[in-house]
C-alpha cells in the first residue's frame, strides 16, 4: 500500500476555512436553520463552547480526510483528488448520517437541507484545500 502522508499546515488550514465558511453560511442562513430548528432567536444564549468545538470537530475532519487522500498514494494528493474524495465522504458519512439523525429527531427535510449543504461546502472546501497544498 502507498500512503503519501498527510501536510499539517494543510490539515490546518482546511480547518480555518471549514470554519470561515461555516460562520458565512450560517450567517446567511441563521434565521431559517432556527425557524427549521425550532430555536427561538430571544431564548437563545451565546457561549463559546459549540464553536470551539466546531472547530475542534473540524481539525479532526480535515486531519482524517487528509488520511483519506494520502491513501490515493504518491502524486494523488491533487486540487481534483481532494475535491471529489470531500464530496464521497460528505455523500457516504455526513449527508446521510444528517439525514437519519433527523428524522429519528423528527425535524424535516428544510433542515437536512440547510445542515447537509453546510456540511457538503465543509467537505469540498476542506478536500480542495489538503489537495492544492499537496504533501
Amino acid at each position: 500500500m502507498d500512503f503519501a502522508g498527510m501536510n499539517y499546515l494543510a490539515i490546518l488550514a482546511a480547518a480555518v476555512v471549514a470554519f470561515a465558511f461555516g460562520a458565512a453560511y450560517y450567517g446567511v442562513l441563521g434565521k431559517p436553520w432556527m425557524k427549521a430548528a425550532r430555536i427561538d432567536p430571544d431564548k437563545m444564549q451565546m457561549s463559546p463552547m459549540p464553536f470551539i468545538t466546531s472547530f475542534i470537530g473540524e481539525l479532526i475532519m480535515a486531519w482524517v480526510l487528509a488520511g483519506v487522500i494520502g491513501h490515493l498514494g504518491a502524486g494523488q494528493v491533487t486540487l481534483w483528488n481532494g475535491i471529489v474524495s470531500g464530496a464521497f465522504i460528505w455523500l457516504g458519512f455526513m449527508a446521510t448520517t444528517i439525514a437519519v439523525n433527523h428524522r429519528y429527531q423528527g425535524f424535516g427535510w428544510d433542515l437536512t437541507l440547510i445542515d447537509a449543504g453546510h456540511w457538503l461546502g465543509v467537505a469540498l472546501l476542506m478536500g480542495a484545500v489538503i489537495g492544492w497544498f499537496g504533501v
